[in-house]
């Protein structure tokens, strides 16, 4: 069962990469330290020295290996080289994800938070992935709108391997998301699928955001307005860059960022509803597991 890992990996639950950094070296060590794979977030820039100290950082917090997120849609080229030469995880858990098929599939549905292309739901597309994979040792991971130990159960009952969560593990202690960011993810159940955040800066990424006061007084944007006719709200610290944040950027707001954080984008999966605390990141990697075991061995007689 995916509890039992994936890819070399103790458990098979993934920390989703979350940009532009929330998910930073507290957040993906957490994950490592507690059993699953977390993924740091590459800029949109080119800035390998800067990659390659976040990687740095990370590898003093934890001795497990971890991964990086890089957003092909963005320069990357000098990112990756540094991330290559980095050598993210140790020669040793290399062999053993080459041994076991180094590659994975992600299966995104709808209902997932952030930028979401893909129009089909997780319950009717993954299975049809885990069909089209047959017999290959190409490992399923299943990501959208999971946020507990049921998800990931109805998920391994769908044929994947592992879950990929993101909302879950932004609503956490070390996540570096704003705490007004966090505490609209627990007040907050709703979310609309939109295109009104990041026009200019992310052409044709449509995205999943709660139902903030702003977005609702807002959802109604023109399609020929962006973010590039709008006024600066707000600044911030990313990836050690001073950056303005305008009106409909599609920024979500992290630790630094100060202005009008209501008015910002804050991405969110359908799961949000039942998100009710924030809790340490390795206390939801706890709480998966053992929930997912539990519910098995109760519902459906062992595992």
């Amino acid at each position: 069962m995916g509890w039992r890992g994936i890819l070399g990996f103790e458990y098979g639950v993934v920390q989703g990469p979350l940009g532009p950094d929330i998910s930073g070296p507290d957040l993906v060590a957490a994950v490592a330290n507690a059993g699953g794979l977390g993924f740091l977030r590459a800029p949109d820039w080119e800035s390998p020295d800067y990659l390659r100290e976040l990687i740095r950082k990370t590898r003093n917090l934890t001795d497990k290996p971890f991964g990086v997120g890089v957003v092909l849609a963005f320069p990357h080229e000098e990112n990756i080289k540094a991330v290559l030469e980095e050598k993210v995880g140790s020669l040793e858990e290399a062999k053993k994800a080459v041994n076991a098929g180094v590659d994975a599939i992600i299966v995104q549905g709808r209902e997932a938070g952030g930028h979401v292309i893909g129009q089909d739901g997780l319950i009717s597309l993954l299975p049809r992935v885990v069909d089209l994979i047959g017999d290959q040792d190409i490992p399923v991971i299943a990501s959208g709108g999971i946020v507990d130990a049921r998800g990931y159960v109805a998920a391994l009952a769908l044929g994947a391997q592992g879950i990929c969560l993101g909302t879950r593990f932004v609503a956490t202690v070390e996540s570096y998301a704003h705490p007004t960011y966090k505490r609209k993810l627990i007040q907050l159940d709703k979310t609309a699928y939109t295109d009104i955040f990041g026009r200019a800066r992310w052409p044709g990424a449509p995205q999943r955001v709660l139902q903030t006061a702003f977005f609702s007084d807002h959802k109604s944007l023109p399609f020929n307005l962006n973010e590039l006719d709008k006024p600066v709200i707000g600044r911030a610290t990313i990836h050690g860059m001073e950056k303005e944040i305008r009106q409909f950027a599609g920024t979500v707001p992290n630790a630094t960022t100060t202005g009008d954080i209501e008015s910002m984008a804050m991405y969110a999966g359908q799961g949000v509803g039942l998100i009710k605390e924030i809790l340490p990141a390795g206390e939801v990697v706890e709480r998966l597991v053992e929930g997912a075991q539990h519910l098995i061995q109760q519902k459906f007689g062992g595992i």
